[in-house]
């Protein structure tokens, strides 16, 4: 999500809110994580060191923004895209 959003990695785990766009960021990484991932909004909360509610507003903010044609098909693709990601990187550090 960093890279796609253009903000540092480690800004996406940081306890505080943060600026716009990185809270931005990591509300559609915690959607991601609950809707492609299938991870529970408890998981995504305790992965993201927020609360499930925070998590939860943050998904709903996201959905919100899919009204938008240009927006929705790149979460798509995002949604699509992820597993494959998450299954390589796990591989990665294993090796």
């Amino acid at each position: 999500m960093a890279s796609v959003f253009g903000v540092e990695s480690g800004a996406l785990w940081h306890g505080t809110r943060g600026v716009k766009d990185i809270a931005f960021a990591r509300q559609v990484a915690m959607y991601l994580a609950h809707v492609a991932c299938g991870m529970t909004l408890t998981d995504v909360g305790v992965m993201f060191g927020r609360d499930r509610t925070t998590v939860s507003y943050g998904c709903l903010k996201v959905e919100f923004r899919r009204d938008d044609p240009i927006f929705d098909h790149a979460l798509d693709l995002l949604c699509w895209a992820l597993p494959t990601l998450v299954i390589r990187s796990d591989t990665r550090r294993t090796h």
